[in-house]
């Protein structure tokens, strides 16, 4: 994952930021040590937002779509009830172990459900309505996951979008083979445009994109 703040700004709120569990702790170590692109996993400080924002709403199902090694998972499950689950879907199957490794040695490791596989053909099956939703997954996707988990999201439920500024690059003139771009600006301008959520665009790390569901429609 990327930042917008430079790295003296990002360690100071990290030292003013509560700290990661040990298990959090040794899954991100492992995580850099062990698998490509280290830096997709959300990390203390994107890792203790997510937290509060799901003991905030206390969601009884959570979808995730993009597990990476499980991290913003395990963070997300802090807020769930004792009747909560979170499913949580990832396209690569070698990733499978070191999840499983780590969904299996949390306290909440009988609310967690992984799916591996593709989400839009996962999601239609799961049949829930959901509290929370977080959506870091193929950015070239964001919409379509959006427009198929909208109408299943309770009245007053949430769904997060991480990458929004995509390195900054929403900001900039983009390249016309620059698919990615493209699509994060689509999908922010819809969502901002959008009747049926209120919306918020938050410049931590990526940028994440808070939206919550006002309309039932």
């Amino acid at each position: 994952m990327h930042t917008l703040i430079n790295e003296q700004i990002e360690s100071y709120c990290e030292a003013y930021t509560s700290s990661e569990s040990d298990l959090l702790y040794h899954l991100n170590r492992e995580t850099h040590l062990k698998i490509l692109r280290p830096r997709m996993l959300s990390g203390q400080l994107q890792g203790r937002f997510l937290s509060m924002i799901s003991k905030m709403i206390k969601p009884v199902n959570i979808l995730e779509i993009g597990t990476f090694t499980g991290y913003s998972a395990l963070c997300l499950a802090e807020g769930l009830p004792p009747n909560g689950t979170l499913h949580t879907i990832e396209t690569d199957e070698e990733l499978e172990a070191i999840i499983t490794k780590y969904f299996n040695l949390s306290i909440h490791k009988e609310k967690l459900h992984l799916h591996i596989g593709n989400a839009l053909e996962i999601i239609p099956a799961l049949k829930k309505s959901w509290d929370l939703v977080f959506i870091d997954a193929e950015k070239k996707e964001y919409l379509q996951y959006y427009e198929m988990v909208l109408p299943y999201v309770k009245k007053g439920g949430f769904i997060l979008a991480d990458n929004v500024l995509w390195s900054g690059k929403v900001t900039e003139s983009v390249a016309e083979n620059d698919d990615e771009t493209k699509a994060i600006m689509e999908f922010n301008e819809f969502v901002q445009n959008d009747p049926r959520v209120e919306n918020l665009l938050l410049p931590m790390r990526d940028g994440i994109l808070l939206i919550e569901k006002i309309k039932s429609a």
